[in-house]
């Protein structure tokens, strides 16, 4: 886990509660969706530190836990932050698999789904192309394209035209369903390298740091 930015800042940024717990909200570092709510004491938060993983405080058992201790689904803490008022925390984490007891990927899984966050939507996408190429479905044209490397380029690049093509003559819905079919086009292209939306921002991330072009 990334160190605060000075020792014990993050201890002293938080307020805990007068049972001693501060709500902790879990989010994937890579793709943004929100995991889990659950409850840090400060021994929680001082284990999760010193340990790199995600430690909480069980309110029914009234003990600390690891989370994954019994499922391997263990959560790796990238970073801390505390809110505003120093009463709630958010740790981005790299999951091991799903957050959720149920086998769900984020405890958020009841609801009013229909609506898709565009957080969810392309990492969601992405696990979905992992299982085309893992299980091959017999007609599917994802893995038409995964086992014809060359046809995806060309569909990149054909696509890129037509949206740039979309972009200078036609609607804004043609522009918004070619982008779409540039977007899916890169994925497979990514997946067929073993490489993933990720790996492109952490580059873009490197360089937002540089000079302004």
């Amino acid at each position: 886990m990334a160190a605060a930015s000075t020792e014990g800042e993050i201890e002293r940024l938080i307020v805990f509660d007068e049972r001693g717990l501060v709500p902790c909200v879990a989010q994937d570092a890579v793709s943004g969706e929100v995991l889990m709510l659950a409850y840090m004491s400060a021994e929680a938060l001082e284990l999760t530190r010193s340990t790199g993983e995600l430690h909480l405080y069980s309110r029914s058992r009234r003990e600390i836990w690891r989370k994954g201790e019994t499922s391997g689904n263990v959560m790796v803490v990238r970073a801390l932050r505390v809110d505003c008022d120093g009463d709630a925390l958010l740790a981005l984490v790299e999951p091991a698999g799903p957050a959720c007891h149920t086998g769900q990927r984020t405890c958020f899984h009841r609801g009013q789904l229909e609506i898709t966050q565009p957080c969810e939507m392309l990492p969601g996408l992405e696990r979905t192309l992992r299982e085309r190429a893992r299980e091959r479905p017999a007609g599917s044209y994802t893995v038409k394209l995964l086992d014809d490397p060359p046809l995806i380029g060309e569909k990149v690049m054909e696509e890129a035209e037509e949206v740039a093509r979309a972009a200078r003559e036609e609607s804004e819905e043609r522009v918004d369903e070619e982008a779409a079919d540039v977007i899916y086009h890169l994925l497979v292209l990514l997946a067929s390298r073993q490489r993933s939306l990720a790996d492109a921002q952490r580059v873009l991330a490197a360089r937002s740091g540089g000079p302004r072009r």
